[in-house]
């Protein structure tokens, strides 16, 4: 597969780094380093599929041009559209056209992530009450000194949007019932601290997410029925340990086994690797859960501007 990386920042090195011998060239309207200003110069016939690691704003006319191309994107998370049937045409065009049009959320790939996913659909923990994530870095200053990260809802949809995936990941559906229960502009003019919070989804969830943890971390912790489980750090930052409780009955100290792990972050290689085969096995687009998390940033995301405002 023939690959072309469009932004060449921070993500774009990465995906370029990862796609090895897929690499064919890089477009960037203002790294001198790219090779093209504008994918539209890329001759069609040197590429089969883009990475795309753009801001949110350009995303949907980039992929009006190359999913109408025929041509396989892996877009940068979230896939932010103006309004939802904007979406829903991106996907009907995919369809059309046979391209697969991919949204990266990488931390699916964490492997305590597949294993807490393999878990909670085993049923051995029984029926889940509740399930806290916290993900914070420590990245106020910087996203504060880049015009187009530091505007809107801020850290919501750049870590909420994992964390929602994720939820969905593990629980399935769930719904629209999240809301915001505090937001602050501590150090930025956009928030840079979110609460989510959800009763009425099943499990109830508790989301937060900073700009200012200053240490990188990410915690979870799901209390259910016949134990608990739990997360502490991402493969990135380790090490990285899962944790499972299983419930001793009337009361007493839980049976507990440990898992952890030291090592580089496999994530953005397997989720390549995921993303090639699903491209080479035709599989048809589906933005459902792109439509779902757009219309729910949006009302979150309004919700979090006036509540860090007011």
């Amino acid at each position: 597969m023939r690959v072309v990386v469009v932004g060449l920042g921070i993500q774009g090195h990465k995906r370029r780094r990862i796609a090895g011998p897929d690499y064919v060239c890089s477009v960037d309207p203002a790294n001198v380093e790219a090779d093209y200003r504008k994918i539209e110069d890329v001759p069609p016939g040197t590429y089969d599929s883009v990475l795309l690691c753009v801001p949110d704003e350009p995303k949907v006319p980039l992929l009006r041009y190359l999913l109408g191309l025929g041509k396989h994107v892996l877009v940068e998370k979230p896939l932010w559209a103006a309004a939802d049937a904007e979406i829903v045409t991106l996907e009907h065009l995919a369809r059309r056209t046979g391209a697969v049009c991919y949204t990266a959320y990488n931390h699916r790939f964490e492997p305590h992530y597949v294993r807490m996913r393999n878990l909670v659909r085993s049923g051995v923990l029984g029926k889940i009450y509740r399930c806290r994530m916290f993900y914070g870095n420590g990245t106020a200053r910087l996203v504060r000194e880049s015009p187009w990260r530091d505007h809107g809802a801020g850290v919501l949809p750049d870590l909420g949007s994992h964390l929602l995936d994720t939820a969905k990941y593990w629980f399935g559906d769930l719904g629209e019932g999240l809301q915001v229960m505090s937001a602050a502009c501590y150090e930025n003019r956009a928030p840079d601290h979110v609460v989510l919070g959800a009763q009425t989804t099943s499990p109830e969830l508790e989301l937060e997410m900073t700009l200012l943890s200053w240490r990188n971390h990410f915690t979870c912790d799901i209390l259910a029925e016949n134990g608990s489980a739990h997360i502490s750090s991402l493969c990135k930052w380790g090490p990285t340990t899962f944790t499972h409780r299983t419930r001793v009955l009337p009361s007493g100290r839980p049976l507990e086994s440990n898992e952890t792990l030291e090592q580089e972050d496999p994530t953005w290689a397997l989720e390549y690797a995921h993303f090639k085969q699903i491209c080479e096995s035709g599989a048809e687009t589906d933005l459902s859960n792109d439509l779902w998390l757009n219309r729910l940033l949006r009302d979150l995301g309004d919700a979090a501007v006036r509540v860090a405002t007011k």
